[in-house]
């Protein structure tokens, strides 16, 4: 078993590299289309006026919907310009570059006028209402990109077969001592005697 190459280092690095470059984009437009929740102020503390609303649960559930759509591109794109040889490199950079992305996400998209938000909760009278940012609640939503990148990934790899079945270390089809992809034995035979070494 080989151990990984320095071209394998590279591809999941660069792969990690590029989704995670997209997380930010992410979280802005997270930002921008998650719904508003109100919050009220008490005792300089802002607790959401609805907590069972539709409010906190859509700003999840838009969460969920860009990271979805994000990891599913992610391995359509890692598997149109991947190749031989590169599958797991690819998978660990779509899967380690596709929970960066997704963190950074949450941050950024949080981040998105928290601190007019802030000012907003420090200037209010208690009882006020003011409009909370977007703010991610279910933690674990977090994989949803890394997991759809790298199953579609494998279901692409299964579906399509892109790639040739079996072991890149032995000759394949055509090649010296295979016809048709099975193995024959062509040892040649000494003069006089079969490949066992019999007389004939």
């Amino acid at each position: 078993m080989r151990g990984p190459t320095g071209r394998d280092l590279r591809t999941w690095a660069v792969t990690s590299a590029a989704i995670a470059l997209l997380g930010p984009f992410a979280g802005l437009l997270w930002a921008a289309v998650a719904p508003t929740v109100r919050y009220l102020v008490v005792r300089g503390e802002a607790l959401p006026a609805d907590p069972e609303g539709q409010g906190p649960i859509g700003i999840d559930g838009w969460y969920a919907l860009i990271c979805a759509v994000a990891g599913l591109l992610c391995g359509a794109l890692a598997y149109w310009r991947g190749g031989r040889g590169n599958d797991v490199p690819l998978l660990l950079g779509l899967t380690t570059g596709g929970l960066a992305a997704a963190l950074l996400a949450a941050y950024v998209g949080h981040r998105v006028g928290l601190s007019g938000f802030e000012r907003s909760v420090a200037a209010a009278t208690d009882g006020a209402g003011v409009t909370g940012v977007a703010e991610l609640r279910a933690r674990g939503l977090a994989v949803i990109w890394p997991l759809l990148a790298v199953g579609l990934y494998g279901v692409l790899e299964l579906l399509v077969k892109r790639l040739p079945a079996g072991d890149r270390r032995r000759p394949g089809a055509g090649e010296p001592q295979q016809v048709g992809g099975g193995e024959l034995d062509l040892e040649a035979a000494p003069a006089g005697r079969d490949v066992d070494g019999a007389e004939r």
